[in-house]
């Protein structure tokens, strides 16, 4: 857990362990599988190529992915960032006995594979894994770098976020003072750190430390990498929602003055919640299953609002 309040960390604190097995104990420090609040950071890498003029958020994702089927023609960048696109889930195009994970790549065909869509591209909302999959593709074609150099080198690296990184099995470096994810079952906890998704990267892919995301909301309050513009456009609502209570930036929900996200996958659940007027963010990162760390996030939030 952390608290970051006017810049500073006012409760800065690790529970529990980060291995079970070895006894490791959780810290600041400790690298969490960020699952989808790694969007945020695929959203931003694709703000920085627009930044950048690489592409324009009205681009067709078939001028970068021309894989794609005819169905997908009228599918843009924006509709990706704000999962208004209607593309069909990935995960339900998984053979039920498929037990090797899948990346990128076969996200990619077998979403190719698929000449239809849930509805007309901007018409709808509904969340889409695949659609930040496929942002993650775009920003390697857009940049000519791999998505987690990219990443390393315009994000992390710049921000001091030292042990942040998006992670790939067996071909980067592997993930410093890393926590594992668990699963708890009649009084037992049981390793539950990778599925067959875990290896999609843009969707959530990224490890990092409540330590690191602490100097990730601090350069979101100046132009340090994202400008004013990018800011704007990444904290501003999208029609149409789902929710009428909560709506989508890119990357980012949007409920009245706090902007959030939250995390999930097999042994982890996390959040991160600003609240920009006021300068106050909680992040909570966990490794492990049936854990809801949003109302407490929220409920920690309020002991520092209007301080």
């Amino acid at each position: 857990l952390i608290v970051v309040k006017d810049g500073k960390a006012v409760v800065r604190r690790g529970f529990g362990y980060a291995n079970l097995e070895e006894r490791t104990k959780a810290g600041p420090e400790t690298n969490y599988r960020l699952a989808s609040v790694s969007k945020q950071f695929t959203a931003a890498c694709i703000l920085l190529l627009k930044q950048d003029g690489k592409l324009r958020l009205d681009d067709p994702v078939r001028k970068w992915l021309p894989e794609l089927p005819a169905a997908d023609a009228r599918i843009s960048l924006r509709s990706l960032l704000t999962h208004t696109s209607g593309l069909i889930d990935y995960e339900d195009l998984i053979p039920a006995d498929r037990t090797a994970q899948i990346d990128d790549n076969d996200v990619l065909r077998m979403i190719a594979a698929q000449n239809r869509l849930y509805f007309e591209p901007g018409s709808a909302h509904r969340y889409s894994n695949g659609g930040f999959v496929l942002l993650g593709l775009i920003v390697e074609r857009a940049s000519g770098m791999g998505l987690a150099d990219f990443m390393k080198k315009r994000i992390f690296q710049p921000l001091g976020m030292e042990r942040t990184l998006m992670y790939e099995h067996g071909r980067g470096p592997e993930v410093a003072n890393r926590a594992y994810g668990y699963t708890e079952a009649d009084g037992k906890w049981t390793r539950t750190d990778q599925s067959v998704t875990s290896a999609t990267r843009g969707d959530g892919g990224i490890y990092s430390s409540v330590d690191d995301l602490a100097k990730w909301d601090a350069a979101l309050y100046t132009d340090k990498l994202l400008n004013a513009e990018s800011r704007k456009l990444a904290f501003t609502p999208t029609q149409p929602i789902a929710d009428p209570d909560v709506d989508y930036g890119f990357g980012w929900r949007l409920s009245g003055d706090s902007v959030w996200h939250s995390g999930e996958s097999i042994g982890f659940n996390n959040v991160i919640i600003r609240w920009p007027k006021q300068h106050v963010a909680v992040v909570i990162l966990t490794n492990r299953n049936e854990f809801q760390p949003y109302p407490l996030a929220l409920t920690i939030g309020q002991l520092f609002l209007g301080r």
